[in-house]
């Protein structure tokens, strides 16, 4: 049994219980809601000629932007006006279950010209974003394959500011395909963007010398790691998937595994105009990249190849005195052949979903999940609902470091620590839709 048809088992029985208790489907137009997404058909021009039809929100793609307050309570409507069921992932958010935007969580689906109302609590603050969680297998035009996709940051209640501009990029694949031949499949894009445009076909970011930029970038890949430079320019990382870094560090090269998100402030220091965008060549040409401009100047925009290597442990400490006390939980992650000009299967611990055997964790106490990754991909797993702190990546140790995504390399060993402090259902998956359909996924479960 595949999570399609998982879902297809539980699907409807969750909706009509929901439905059944008045709880969560879009009340009369009288009571508003602080925001309405729309899900349906959409057109992005892209380019010139280059144009993209999928789905998204609000006739947009990417969505738009929602700012919320930490610790404000927020009324979402949504509105499913397609053909398949579908359902909204608040990514990062430390919310229930039945909201969180999970059906194996117990959130129902939005049926087809059907609307529910999500109705939560937004924390922590920072940088988050919103997204389809819906399974997609071989359907390249559901998930997060489609449009479905949007920035959200939650205001902290105090937010010094300390920067001149703020700018929100989402690195984004559009038009996937199958490709592969005996060895597997896997899935191509046939154009590159940032935002919703390719290089040159939107307007440039503009800037002043002196001025301090902030950036918030989101990697919307379904499947792709993506590496960031920005010609001529270093990145003063301050926060990861969202979580402030307590010694922010400058780097000239980003690093992000789909999903995350990092924030970075730009010194501009450096008069011309330049590129920001994939230090992959042929992805960049392809569209991937934005120009950015300072005031007074004029040319071709010019790229410059950023150095360095990106590794989690220079925005941690050493860890001081003896670890915390946390229960050990192994989860070995290996492939499966699943046979020639096939997509690969993923097991943790020997299953597939959803047969694969929860994480059992009691509240209030800590867990250390030991992610073993005998196969030959890094992986970006996510654990929904919570926050948890990297302990070691390949062996080497480090603390401080807090996030919702990490990118298991191949072929090793990486640890992390997280409070079991938010009760209910809690998925844990491979942010690579494909690995997420194929089997990578758990639940953790509050005993």
């Amino acid at each position: 049994m595949y999570r399609r048809e998982f879902l297809g088992a539980i699907g409807a029985a969750a909706f009509v219980s929901q439905l059944g208790r008045g709880q969560n489907a879009c009340p009369a137009p009288a009571s508003k809601p602080d925001y309405t997404l729309n899900i349906g058909p959409v057109t992005v021009e892209l380019a010139p000629k280059k144009i993209v039809k999928t789905t998204g929100f609000n006739g947009i793609s990417p969505g738009p932007l929602l700012r919320l307050k930490e610790g404000k309570p927020v009324t979402i409507d949504v509105v499913n006006q397609g053909s398949s069921e579908e359902l909204v992932h608040w990514h990062g958010l430390h919310i229930p279950s039945n909201v969180d935007g999970s059906m194996e969580e117990g959130t129902p689906m939005i049926p087809p010209k059907g609307c529910l109302r999500y109705t939560f609590t937004p924390t922590p603050s920072g940088t988050r974003w919103y997204h389809s969680h819906v399974s997609a297998m071989r359907n390249l035009n559901r998930g997060t394959y489609s449009g479905q996709f949007g920035l959200m940051y939650v205001e902290p209640a105090n937010d010094p500011g300390a920067y001149d501009q703020e700018i929100f990029l989402a690195f984004r694949e559009w038009d996937p395909f199958m490709s592969g031949g005996d060895d597997g499949i896997e899935v191509a894009y046939k154009y590159f963007s940032i935002n919703a445009h390719m290089l040159g076909a939107g307007e440039p970011i503009r800037v002043k010398q002196g001025q301090r930029v902030l950036f918030r970038i989101l990697n919307a890949s379904a499947t792709l790691h993506r590496r960031i430079g920005f010609s001529g320019h270093s990145f003063e990382v301050i926060a990861l998937d969202g979580n402030p870094i307590a010694a922010p560090k400058t780097v000239e090269a980003l690093e992000l595994g789909p999903a995350e998100r990092i924030d970075a402030i730009v010194q501009m220091n450096n008069p011309g105009v330049w590129i920001l965008g994939a230090d992959n060549d042929r992805d960049r040409q392809a569209g991937m990249g934005i120009v950015v401009e300072y005031a007074d100047q004029s040319g071709p925009p010019r790229w410059i190849p950023p150095n360095g290597k990106w590794d989690y442990t220079v925005f941690g400490s050493s860890p001081s005195g003896p670890d915390p006390e946390a229960e050990r939980v192994p989860l070995v992650i290996q492939k499966k052949f699943a046979g020639s000009r096939w997509v690969d299967n993923w097991t943790i611990n020997g299953k597939m979903f959803p047969k694969t055997d929860p994480i059992l964790v009691k509240a209030g106490q800590r867990y250390r999940l030991v992610f073993d990754n005998r196969s030959d991909e890094a992986h970006p797993v996510h654990l929904h609902r919570h926050t948890f702190e990297i302990r070691s990546i390949a062996g080497v140790a480090t603390s401080g470091v807090r996030k919702d995504v990490v990118v298991i390399p191949m072929m090793s060993k990486t640890e992390v620590d997280v409070v079991a402090n938010n009760p209910g259902l809690t998925l844990f998956h491979c942010h690579q839709q494909m690995h997420m359909d194929y089997g990578f996924m758990t639940l953790m479960k509050y005993v």
